[in-house]
């Protein structure tokens, strides 16, 4: 028998070197500068984006990503299960997101007024591998969302079209309406929607002025569209229809709460126009909580007087609302629904292209992808590469597949996002802390914080999964049980300081909160969903490994 073949002592130093160097890079954080600094750094930077937007803009951008077209469609699909009651649905999940929007509206008033968002908060409040990893969950949101948006904008744009008896009839399938299916549905192509998200890429790419108007316009529209069908409706509401409010109990009213959720997605876009804002540590808490009110105020009209005009179980499936209208005979607000339903598509599809482009120019910035990607023009002062990239993403997606059937792996991005920026303002509140109020043996004040947000996300999660497959009630109670101790370690066993600019209130009650109830929500998600998760997880840690840990600036951050 041969020797038998021993490893080299070069072969396990390099790699042994190369996990050292691995973790070394995964642990670095981005060092919180001062707001003021990198606002007057950013104005003498000629690779800065230009702060052109004030709090008005704001609040139109946050309105423009939330209100779409489902607000004429999610009200009547969840009003079917839950009755009247689904007006409870949207008030309980508008007040989740109101506390999100309070754990965001902190992060925004205290770091720097920059490009980043979720990405830059995870940044700096916990490490670089998971804020890639967070990156890595929102764009496959963002990508897999813009193509199916710009597909059902195609559709609406095409049923309007049809309005007109020169096109009724003469417009195929492969233009708007679906999309023409080849090798037995695997393609599905449909050109009108590339040619949209063209247009909007165009748009924002001349610059932030521009693009915002087009926002502001097409926001204001729908508000006023919304609006209209609130007021006209009003006088057809039947107070008997909401007898009685809770037909089906109030686990429906509940379940329903967990869909309607994510009919307020989108007041995040707001932090992620730091750069672009005059004032940020004023106007951006304002516009992320202003923009999040005026949707609920919204919601909740529209939730009364759909369930008002006709019993809830006559509601239609696919335009409960312009169906409703139109057994009034008022036809004519159907055709303003259809109207208010394409602005809201538009807003949605502008302002997510434009979120994009920005996370992206902000990974480039910090070398994690290509440098490509931090390009600013010098004269329209927009990140005009990542925003072609992300339209040709987005162009390539909607044009060739059918992105509808992957709806249910969307919202994890959303969720994980929202879950670590809850997070990010308990660990940046520990960061400043000089001391704990309790020593341990067996650990450091800092990993007993993190261990307590991990069990509050864990008992979250499993709360969910035993509400989902209604397991005996024992198990929900024990779930809940174990995530109020480990919120009472983090009340009792850590110190906290108020940060400059917007505090978020009741911390550490109101993060924890949030923790709990968006993993709640995330258990609800598609099994799917779940497997998306982790296998993209594993991809990006791939790239991160092979890419990111490389090419990453240590020199901007630390240790």
């Amino acid at each position: 028998m041969g020797a038998q073949k021993t490893p080299s002592p070069s072969s396990s130093s390099s790699s042994s070197s190369w996990f050292s160097h691995f973790c070394s890079s995964a642990l670095r954080t981005k060092p919180i500068n001062s707001p003021l600094d990198t606002i007057l750094v950013s104005r003498n930077s000629t690779d800065a984006l230009v702060r052109r937007l004030g709090l008005l803009d704001l609040i139109l951008l946050g309105v423009g990503a939330s209100i779409g077209a489902g607000i004429f469609v999610v009200t009547g699909t969840v009003a079917r299960d839950a009755g009247p009651g689904v007006t409870l649905s949207f008030i309980l999940a508008g007040l989740s997101c109101v506390l999100n929007a309070l754990c965001y509206a902190e992060l925004a008033s205290r770091l720097p007024a920059v490009v980043g968002g979720a990405y830059l908060y995870t940044y700096s409040a916990f490490n670089e591998l998971t804020a890639f990893l967070v990156f890595g969950q929102l764009m496959i949101d963002y990508h897999i969302g813009a193509a199916s948006i710009a597909r059902s904008l195609a559709s609406y744009v095409v049923t309007i079209l049809e309005m007109f008896p020169v096109f009724k009839d003469n417009i195929p399938s492969w233009i708007g309406h679906g999309g023409e299916e080849f090798f037995g549905g695997t393609l599905s192509i449909n050109l009108l929607a590339p040619f949209l998200l063209a247009l909007l890429t165009v748009i924002l790419c001349l610059g932030v002025g521009e693009s915002s108007i087009v926002n502001s316009f097409m926001t204001v529209l729908k508000v006023i569209i919304v609006i209209i069908v609130i007021f006209v409706g009003a006088f057809e509401v039947d107070v008997s229809n909401w007898s009685p409010f809770a037909p089906h109990g109030v686990k429906e009213i509940l379940t329903g709460a967990t869909v309607v959720f994510f009919a307020y997605v989108g007041f995040d876009a707001v932090a992620n126009s730091a750069e672009e804002s005059r004032r940020p540590q004023r106007d951006l808490p304002l516009g992320i909580i202003g923009s999040l009110v005026i949707c609920i105020a919204l919601y909740i009209g529209v939730c009364l007087v759909l369930t008002g005009m006709v019993p809830y179980y006559l509601l239609g499936e696919d335009a409960p609302l312009a169906e409703a209208f139109t057994s009034k005979g008022l036809k004519y607000v159907s055709i303003l629904i259809s109207i208010g339903a394409v602005a809201g598509l538009t807003t949605t599809l502008l302002v997510g292209l434009y979120v994009q482009s920005r996370l992206y120019l902000g990974l480039g910035r910090d070398g994690l992808l290509p440098s490509l990607f931090s390009k600013v023009h010098p004269t329209r002062h927009t990140p005009i590469h990542s925003q072609v990239w992300v339209g040709i993403v987005a162009g390539t997606l909607g044009g060739l597949f059918n992105v509808h059937v992957l709806s249910h792996i969307l919202s994890v991005g959303a969720l994980t996002g929202y879950s670590v920026v809850s997070a990010c303002v308990l660990a940046l509140r520990w960061k400043d802390k000089t001391a704990s109020q309790f020593s341990s043996r067996w650990t450091s004040a800092w990993r007993e914080g993190v261990l307590c947000i991990v069990t509050v996300a864990c008992c979250g999660f499993a709360a969910g999964l035993f509400y989902r497959f209604s397991a005996s009630f024992i198990f929900l109670v024990v779930a809940v049980v174990i995530a109020i101790l480990a919120t009472a370690a983090l009340c009792c066993r850590q110190t906290y300081t108020n940060p400059p600019g917007f505090s978020c209130p009741g911390v550490p009650i109101v993060p924890a909160v949030c923790v709990f109830f968006n993993m709640f929500l995330f258990a609800q998600l598609h099994h799917e969903a779940w497997v998306r998760f982790v296998v993209l997880s594993i991809i990006m840690v791939g790239i991160y490994a092979f890419y990111g840990q490389y090419h990453a600036k240590p020199e901007k951050s630390h240790a």
